[in-house]
């Protein structure tokens, strides 16, 4: 399940529409619809706190490996790295779509993929300094 599934599942488990949550978290009701449709992650980490506990949820919920991947290109390397590492992600979730591979083999790959892209950026930054 990912992050737009998550965040309207436990909207509707706590029985509020969009513009609840929006009041409620501080979160503007477009911010949230783009949430939910896929369209947008939080680009902070305190958007996640904000949400879960808003929500009544732990916000491990909300997070994932990939989130945090995104969320530290963002933190590290500016909001171009951040596009980058979320087309990353979402380039081998359709290359795993209706796959047949493990999960523990598919976290691995990812975890590799992440590691080969951290190792691009440090030596790119490198260049720069």
């Amino acid at each position: 399940m990912d992050f737009s599934e998550k965040i309207r599942n436990a909207r509707i488990a706590k029985g509020w529409s969009q513009d609840q949550l929006a009041d409620h978290s501080g979160i503007s009701r477009r911010t949230i619809q783009n949430y939910e449709l896929g369209a947008r992650l939080p680009k902070k980490r305190e958007t996640y706190k904000v949400l879960a506990e808003t929500l009544g949820i732990d916000e491990s919920v909300l997070l994932d490996e990939n989130v945090d991947f995104v969320l530290r290109a963002n933190e590290q390397y500016g909001s171009t790295a951040m596009k980058q590492a979320l087309n990353l992600v979402e380039d081998v979730r359709a290359l795993w779509a209706g796959g047949e591979m493990e999960e523990e083999d598919m976290d691995e790959i990812m975890r590799a993929l992440q590691d080969a892209y951290w190792d691009v950026k440090k030596k790119a930054r490198g260049n720069q300094e």
